[in-house]
Order: C-alpha cells, then sequence, then structure tokens
C-alpha cells in the first residue's frame, strides 16, 4: 500500500482534511509506517507556502501528527524515524516541519530529548545552527530552542561537548551584536538561552572532575574563554543577560544566568566585562530579587548571595564612588534576621552568604556599633575575601524547568486564599508544553 500525495486543494480547509486522514492512516508494519510518515511530510512540505504561513500553522501540523492513530500506537518507533530523518534531510522545508515536532513532542515527553542525545542530534543541531541562519527565520528559531531544550533537561556527551568550537561561541555572540539595535528580534532570547545552557555543560564537566569522574581531556568553557578574549566585542549580550535577569520568573533560567554571571565575576579576564552602569543595574535587580523571594526560595536566595559577593569584590563596583553601600547593607540585615513568628527561622547557608557579602572590604565599616558587635560574636570570616564555594558547587544547582518564581506578595496572597481552600501542599507553576502555563498543587 503506497501513500503518495498528489492532491489538487481548493482551500484551507481541505488541506487539514487531507492531513488528518494521512495521519490517520491504520499501520500494521514498519514499512507502511515509513510510508505515512513520507506521506505526512511530502504534504505538508508541498504546501507549506500556501497554508503553514505561520509558526503556528506549521505547529498545529505537529500537534495533528502528535495526536494521532499513526504515532499514538508506534510511538517509539515514529520518534526514531523522525530523529533519523532529521539527521539526513538538507531540504528547508522539510527540516522546519520535521524540527516543530521534535521540539513539540520532546516538550511533551523527554523520552524524545533522551533518543535524540543517544542518537548524536545534537551535532546535527550545532551543524545546522551555524549553517542554515539565512534559510529561514522560522527554521532557524526551532532550531535555537531545539537545541536549547534537549540541553537543559539532560547532560550532554563529552564527545557531542567537545564539538563546539570558538567559531561556533563566537558565531551566535556575533548575530546578537547584529542585533543590537533591536531588542524584540526573535533571535535575540533564543541566542542568549544556546549560550547560557551550553555555559552549564562546561561546568558540569567541572563538577564531574571534582567529583573524580573520568575525563579524558578537561574542556575548556568556550563561552568564558570567548567573553575573556574578545569580551569587549560582545558587550550586548551582557547588556541582554541582564534586562533578561530582571523579567524572567522561571527559577531554571534565573539560576543559568546567576552561574554565567558566577563564573564572569570570579574569572579575572572577565572581572570588568560590564560597563559599569549594567553593574549598577545588577546591583538594583538582585537587591530587589533578594527582597522579594518568597521564604521558600533558599536555592534561588543562595545563588543570588553566591553572585553578589564577587559582583562587589571583584569589579569596578569595588572603586569609589560605592554604589548603595547602606541600601546593601540593609538588605544583608534583613537576610539574616528571623522574619517573625509565622516563618522558618533564616538557613544557615543564607546567614553565612549574607555575612560573607558584608564583608566585603568596602561594605564593611568596623568602627560601627554593628559590626563591632559582629566581630565580637564571632560573625565574620577572616577569609571572606576568597570563595568558600566552588565551581563545581555552583554547577551542580538546579531548579526543575518550567517552575516559575512568585513574588513574596503573590506567594502570600495565593497561601492566604489556599487557606481557605487546602492548608496543605505548595503551588507549583509550570510550562504545560502548549505555550502556556499550568498550576499544579503538592501535598
Amino acid at each position: 500500500m503506497e501513500f503518495e500525495v498528489s492532491y489538487s486543494l481548493d482551500d484551507e480547509q481541505q488541506f487539514w482534511d487531507e492531513l488528518d486522514e494521512i495521519v490517520s492512516a491504520q499501520c500494521q508494519t514498519q514499512l507502511l509506517i515509513d510510508h505515512a510518515l513520507k506521506s505526512y511530510l511530502r504534504f505538508t512540505s508541498n504546501y507549506k507556502g500556501e497554508y503553514l504561513k505561520s509558526e503556528y500553522d506549521v505547529a498545529r501540523c505537529s500537534y495533528r501528527l502528535r495526536e494521532s492513530t499513526l504515532f499514538s500506537a508506534n510511538k517509539g518507533y515514529v520518534r526514531r524515524q523522525i530523529i533519523h530523518t532529521f539527521l539526513q534531510e538538507s531540504a528547508t522545508d522539510t527540516l522546519h516541519l520535521l524540527a516543530s515536532f521534535l521540539l513539540f513532542d520532546g516538550r511533551q515527553s523527554g523520552e524524545t530529548f533522551e533518543m535524540m542525545k543517544n542518537e548524536n542530534v545534537f551535532s546535527r543541531l550545532v551543524e545546522l545552527v551555524q549553517g542554515r541562519r539565512d534559510d529561514d527565520p522560522g527554521l532557524y528559531r526551532i532550531l535555537l530552542d531545539l537545541l536549547y531544550e534537549m540541553s537543559r533537561v539532560q547532560r550532554l556527551p563529552l564527545e557531542e561537548l567537545v564539538l563546539i568550537d570558538d567559531a561556533f561561541v563566537m558565531h551566535l555572540f556575533g548575530i546578537i551584536e547584529e542585533l543590537s539595535d533591536d531588542a524584540s528580534d526573535p533571535y535575540h532570547y533564543p541566542i542568549i538561552r544556546v549560550l547560557l545552557i551550553l555555559n552549564e555543560q562546561y561546568m558540569l564537566t567541572t563538577y564531574d572532575r571534582v567529583k573524580g569522574r573520568s575525563i579524558e581531556q578537561p574542556l575548556s568553557n568556550k563561552v568564558i574563554k570567548v567573553l575573556s578574549v574578545k569580551g569587549s566585542a560582545y558587550k550586548t549580550f551582557g547588556e541582554n543577560i541582564i534586562l533578561l535577569l530582571n523579567r524572567e520568573s522561571e527559577a531554571s533560567l534565573q539560576i543559568l544566568i546567576l552561574k554565567l554571571l558566577y563564573l564572569l565575576f570570579t574569572t579575572r579576564a572577565t572581572y570588568e566585562y560590564f560597563y559599569t552602569n549594567d553593574l549598577r543595574v545588577l546591583v538594583d535587580v538582585i537587591v530587589r530579587n533578594l527582597l522579594d523571594l518568597p521564604d521558600e526560595s533558599e536555592t534561588l536566595r543562595h545563588m543570588y548571595l553566591r553572585v553578589l559577593f564577587p559582583l562587589l569584590a571583584h569589579t569596578q563596583l569595588r572603586h569609589p564612588p560605592h554604589y548603595k553601600r547602606e541600601e546593601i547593607r540593609r538588605l544583608l540585615q534583613t537576610l539574616i534576621h528571623v522574619r517573625s513568628a509565622h516563618f522558618k527561622p533564616v538557613d544557615e547557608t543564607t546567614v553565612r552568604l549574607a555575612n560573607r557579602c558584608g564583608d566585603v572590604k568596602w561594605l564593611a565599616n568596623p568602627e560601627t556599633p554593628e559590626n563591632a558587635a559582629r566581630l565580637h560574636l564571632g560573625m565574620t570570616n577572616p577569609q571572606a575575601k576568597e570563595s568558600s564555594l566552588s565551581v563545581a558547587e555552583v554547577a551542580a544547582l538546579k531548579e526543575r524547568p518550567g517552575v516559575l518564581t512568585l513574588s513574596r506578595s503573590e506567594a502570600e496572597a495565593d497561601a492566604r486564599h489556599k487557606g481557605n481552600t487546602n492548608t496543605a501542599g505548595d503551588i507549583n507553576v509550570k510550562a504545560n508544553g502548549g505555550g502556556g502555563y499550568e498550576l499544579t498543587s503538592e501535598a
């Protein structure tokens, strides 16, 4: 039985009707499944310019296939065949449809991204991202999203990560610089996310070395390397990650940004990568977020404090005039005190990290009664100028992708509302995979 596609369509509705018929085929053998998938790709590619003019239309095709009888009865085989086709395909329209399905399916099922890793799709994505930018903006955006999504939920094999070279990283930084006058450009956010996740993957190799896991040859962090050598040519990236941190509510992405900032502020060659005004904006963002985080967001709070110390101690902010000295000191005092009888005591890590920040030379003032008391109680750290937290420990910090961080006021309002209906459990806001979010309650 053949599934050759030869149609003359009158309107868009007929296109969708025919597509539904193709993906509803009852296939009893792998050969028939192959024919049905070829028909799907040929049909959608042939009419892409006429009926699939938006990313929403392309996503609808992916949805129709994933919800079809063809897919539901043969999930593993269909995924593998689509991945194998993606690895070999060169036609832009067909690549677009294949990448769209892998992204849509992967967001619904982690099995897809794991299979992609096992089939060495990462190297193919790197190749396409580096060489197909001018083909189709929609395809390029999906390729970037796919590279990010498959890399953020799992460790990449070292043999894949070593394929990233300086030229690839500089290619991504260069695109951001080209688009520096248009912050709303659709490439900005996806490219920044790819650079952030690559940085984390490099950090995880450091974690492996510290934990004694076998690594034949340590990998250099190409993201930090490029910024160390050519940072002055890529200032727009720095501006953008601060803006992104300012508006981002997803905890896992905030941590990715903070991990990169931590490395930049603890690597001598990048101490002064940022403009001074951008560093001041970053201080404002960190102070606001630390004051606004709900009590349960300990991982984020610790990460912000770990970044704050080298930001204050190593960058241009260490030179007079010192920016918001008193506001920062008040923040640190607020963080180390018990808030009220209704909240749990401040955890030891928060106290330690806040005190460490307070011992930055230009913040500390031993002549004040407050600091004299801290010295008397032994609250200062005589080695505070040196980080007690290794890169490996920072690399190990994680938050579940898709969980949003509520502000303190939002969390308290939500708690009051839940008090009338449900006194146990926490509210999580997570991505639903369809571009929106859903609330889930965990007991």
